[in-house]
């Protein structure tokens, strides 16, 4: 076939009927964004010759995806997510904005409403102990020009030694290795917690499906998530990869960014130990974040992404 009917008026006008371009009714973005979409659907049905029964396993794919409610996972594994902050790196330079920690990812894992500590917490509930190694983490937020930024929230969430994470998983309790600190005075914030494990995809789930047909695998290294957050200044949304993960550069969801790298040291000094109050073997592991100044109040806001536990 030479003529590509996709492009013809009739179906053009037929897209745009489709699409409620059409109607005074609805929202015009809505209306851009579908006709944008179907256009590029039958392009893609027709330029690559998509068979019926390819068609249909795809939409069944979607089904599938949206019933395990791993969408988002698969938006991580697929780089989109990644494409998004790349494509926000590139927006702030044109703006101006530089140096600050780097943004990576937030993944599909937070849960809103974490308890609220002043500068430090305990992240863990003690469920692991003497099987996890603890972890104690500490840092300091601070502004572009090196200042302390005292009063800014660190929201901060990890998986347990299984690669879980509470809410998601019902044998943890609520809001296990999930808290919120407010940095004091000098901008620093402390967390016990305990060594996360790395993590893969479900192996029975969609998202590894698709994976598996790209001849991917669907492993994260170790690592922790943050929101950090402070009047005057723009969110940051990031997480630390934990060094000496198999995965750290091979994340399957593209997380791993230069300056993101946490430098795990682990402890073997008994008294060091005993100074923190656990038993042997621990580690530590500090890391500094660097926040841009915001130019309005809506960049100090995270993103509207639905998420589990809206903020109210």
């Amino acid at each position: 076939m030479t003529v590509k009917i996709s492009q013809t008026p009739e179906l053009q006008a037929f897209f745009k009927e489709v699409s409620g371009a059409n109607s005074d009714q609805g929202s015009p973005r809505a209306k851009q964004l579908l006709l944008r979409l179907v256009n590029e659907v039958a392009r893609i049905v027709e330029d690559l010759e998509v068979t019926d029964d390819e068609f249909w396993a795809a939409v069944d794919y979607l089904n599938r995806l949206g019933a395990r409610n791993e969408a988002g996972l698969l938006v991580a594994g697929l780089g989109i997510e990644h494409f998004l902050d790349l494509l926000q790196d590139a927006r702030d330079a044109d703006a101006g904005y530089v140096g600050g920690t780097p943004r990576t990812i937030e993944g599909p894992l937070y849960v809103a409403g974490a308890p609220l500590s002043q500068g430090e917490a305990r992240l863990d509930d003690g469920s692991e102990e003497g099987g996890a190694t603890a972890l104690f983490l500490e840092g300091v937020v601070r502004d572009t020009d090196g200042n302390p930024v005292p009063g800014a929230i660190v929201d901060l969430w990890h998986a347990n030694t299984r690669g879980t994470y509470s809410y998601f998983d019902s044998s943890q309790s609520e809001y296990n290795l999930r808290r919120r600190i407010v940095t004091d005075a000098e901008g620093r914030y402390r967390a016990r917690s305990i060594v996360p494990s790395g993590y893969g995809c479900n192996p029975a789930g969609p998202t590894q499906e698709c994976l598996d047909l790209l001849g991917r695998h669907g492993q994260r290294p170790a690592h922790i998530h943050y929101f950090i957050s402070a009047a005057g200044y723009r969110h940051l949304t990031t997480q630390i990869n934990l060094s000496g993960d198999k995965y750290l550069w091979d994340d399957f969801a593209f997380a791993t960014r230069d300056g993101l790298v946490g430098q795990v040291v682990f402890v073997d000094d008994q008294a060091a130990a005993r100074a923190r109050g656990v038993d042997g073997r621990h580690a530590a592991l500090e890391f500094d974040f660097q926040l841009q100044p915001a130019a309005s109040q809506a960049g100090e806001q995270r993103s509207q992404r639905p998420r589990v536990l809206q903020e109210s």
